[in-house]
């Protein structure tokens, strides 16, 4: 076959940095998430939703065939910590979380995912990210060290 086709969704979830709540301005927030939707362009990987709070974003991304999620992360997460600082004094200390989840789901739920990421602020009130973490990747069939997931 002369080309090389692919149809490959990431649901990816991080957290800010010991899980600050850097976000918890909601017009720096949805700047943020629309910075991360440039980078995901760019990168050849469009968000198809970006979603979260103060502490940590979900993005459903479809993703590139010639990037590795690995590098696709890198870049996500460096050039937007890089931006964040720069939009506030009080921001200069902000960083991601050195880890991530990307999950990949199939076609037929990308739906109920975008709706889950929309709905992340009612979502919170009644389940904290750490289970929400824990929760997913029991869905999703990763195991999970949690000594070192939570910095």
């Amino acid at each position: 076959m002369p080309q090389s086709l692919t149809q490959i969704y990431l649901h990816i979830i991080f957290s800010t940095k010991n899980r600050q709540p850097f976000l918890n301005n909601e017009k720096i927030r949805q700047q943020t998430h629309a910075y991360l939707a440039g980078i995901c362009k760019n990168l050849q990987c469009p968000s198809l939703s970006i979603g979260g709070i103060d502490d940590h974003v979900h993005l459903l991304t479809r993703h590139s065939k010639n990037v590795a999620v690995a590098d696709f992360m890198g870049n996500l997460k460096r050039d937007s910590s890089k931006w964040v600082k720069g939009k506030d004094r009080e921001l200069l200390s902000f960083y991601w979380q050195k880890g991530y989840g990307a999950f990949s789901i199939s076609p037929s739920h990308v739906e109920s995912v975008r709706e889950y990421i929309a709905t992340q602020a009612e979502h919170h009130v009644q389940e904290s990210f750490q289970n929400e973490f824990r929760r997913l990747c029991k869905k999703y069939g990763v195991e999970l060290d949690e000594r070192y997931v939570w910095e």
